[in-house]
């Protein structure tokens, strides 16, 4: 038997040689297997927190789409305020259109009552903002409009090669032509931004080569060039 005659600093000195420390463990684990199955209890718990936030995000966010190109953040804030309380503003970013187009964004309001006020005010009346002639549309935020929505718990993604007899064959066909499509689309647009870009390239040049050409013209008309040509002993023709 081990008798213990001084304890320090969670280290305990018995009538042997050396020290041995214990460690603080978990109330609930009592092994090193015990100790981790508690840490992924404790991530999964915090994965469940972190969702159930998200999700009563989704619950206070309206998302409004229509939108002028000119309106701003502080445009939307000044509008929804009088429903109450804007907490943030994101703007969903249009990656296949010109930048032209009308707008949507994901306003977070304080309450899920604030969201119902906006999309009562939007569904009863033409609600236009920034004075543009253009009603804008409301509804309810959905988890897929946020870029960044964290993962579900205890969903699994797994992937795997589809056959032609599979019943989700033709869905995974549709999205990857679309995906395709999508990818065409931009390339297309891109294409075009290139060539606009050159063709304004081409139209300054050619505005600055004719003006260079005017003054020319200007010069040999009032005789400036002649009298230079005099001064500097030049022969210049008149064609």
């Amino acid at each position: 038997m081990i008798g213990f005659n001084q304890k320090e600093n969670n280290t305990v000195r018995g009538n042997f040689k050396g020290f041995f420390s214990f460690r603080p463990k978990c109330q609930i684990c009592y092994s090193a297997n015990d100790e981790y199955h508690c840490l992924l209890s404790k991530m999964g718990t915090s994965a469940e927190a972190e969702y159930a936030a998200f999700e009563d995000k989704v619950k206070r966010t309206v998302y409004i789409d229509n939108l002028s190109p000119q309106v701003t953040e502080s445009v939307l804030q000044t509008a929804l305020n009088q429903f109450g309380s804007v907490k943030s503003v994101q703007f969903i970013p249009n990656y296949l259109g010109p930048s032209n187009l009308a707008k949507c964004a994901l306003i977070e309001m304080e309450n899920a009552k604030q969201v119902e006020g906006v999309i009562l005010a939007a569904t009863e009346s033409p609600f236009m903002i920034s004075g543009m002639p253009r009603p804008v549309r409301a509804r309810r935020a959905e988890m897929e409009m946020f870029d960044e929505r964290p993962a579900k718990p205890g969903r699994k993604i797994v992937c795997s090669w589809m056959k032609p007899n599979d019943p989700s064959f033709a869905d995974a066909m549709q999205l990857k032509n679309f995906a395709k499509k999508s990818f065409a689309e931009a390339e297309l647009l891109l294409e075009l931004q290139e060539e606009e870009k050159l063709a304004h390239q081409q139209q300054d040049t050619l505005k600055t080569n004719y003006k260079k050409y005017e003054m020319i013209d200007a010069l040999l008309a009032d005789g400036t060039a002649r009298r230079l040509a005099r001064r500097y002993n030049m022969n210049v023709a008149d064609d």
